[in-house]
């Protein structure tokens, strides 16, 4: 008789022990939530390249790592659903100065809700300007060094190869740009532009692929970008961590052929 009494009382202590380790389960799945909320809200963001603004440094497909403590923190570092109204968070906290020739993640100024990836040009108080598509910062031009022609897509999908060139900055970065028209390029107004005077608190934003970037070059009150606020920085892009070429990134089946092996986790400068 005492073997059912047995049962019966190791019974509860089962069903006690399996809702223990439910509870655990949840317990893990809060703590890695939490964990990816602080994480996604202070540290890190991922990214993804919409166009090809910023060709040949970044590709339409690349997707990448952008470090949201390198600037300090604004509203708009807070996720969309933990945003704050501007007046609950004014400015930055921890603020640092961007530098030139960083590529960065902002709000578009005129909608405050857009992301935007571009590169830092200009600093608060400098001059820009564009002659004959060539870049003067402060007066002086940017010095460029030819590269080989870049093969690329037009703006009609068509197959070309276009002018390339090495880039040097002012205070030491080098980067690349592409120029689908060459300096030839007198049918666009933003080839040869007056005087941009960057205003205090604000940065002036380029593509590296100068003929075909909507960025500072194009006022906001002309559906561009215009300069943008300090507030407006969400942070620097740091390391491109997946690539695909030509499909969806969730199409894994697809992965062998549009994966682009050799961008994965190159930093980006």
């Amino acid at each position: 008789m005492s073997e059912p009494n047995t049962l019966k009382r190791s019974a509860p202590a089962a069903v006690a022990k399996e809702q223990d380790g439910w509870w655990e389960t949840v317990k893990v799945v809060i703590q890695a939530l939490l964990i990816a909320l602080v994480v996604r809200t202070l540290l890190f963001q991922p990214f993804n390249i919409p166009s090809g603004s910023l060709i040949p440094t970044l590709l339409i497909g690349d997707y990448l790592f952008v470090s949201k403590y390198a600037y300090g923190y604004s509203h708009y570092s807070l996720p969309g659903f933990l945003d704050l109204a501007p007046s609950a968070m004014p400015g930055r906290v921890f603020a640092s100065q961007p530098k030139r020739g960083d590529i960065i993640v902002f709000k578009l100024p005129r909608d405050g809700e857009t992301d935007y990836i571009k590169r830092l040009i200009g600093l608060p108080g400098d001059r820009i300007q564009m002659k004959a598509d060539r870049l003067y910062i402060n007066g002086q031009i940017v010095e460029r060094e030819a590269l080989p022609p870049y093969a690329t897509t037009g703006r009609f999908g068509e197959p070309i190869e276009v002018p390339h060139y090495l880039e040097a900055l002012p205070g030491g970065v080098k980067h690349e740009i592409i120029q689908l028209d060459g300096d030839n390029n007198t049918a666009d107004y933003t080839a040869n532009t007056d005087v941009y005077v960057v205003p205090p608190g604000e940065y002036f934003f380029m593509g590296d692929n100068r003929d075909n970037s909507s960025d500072s070059r194009v006022p906001a009150d002309q559906n561009g970008v215009g300069y943008v606020p300090a507030e407006n920085l969400i942070g620097r892009a740091e390391v491109i961590f997946f690539s695909v070429d030509g499909a969806p990134a969730w199409e894994f089946w697809r992965w062998p052929w549009t994966v682009r092996w050799n961008r994965l986790f190159q930093t980006v400068h």
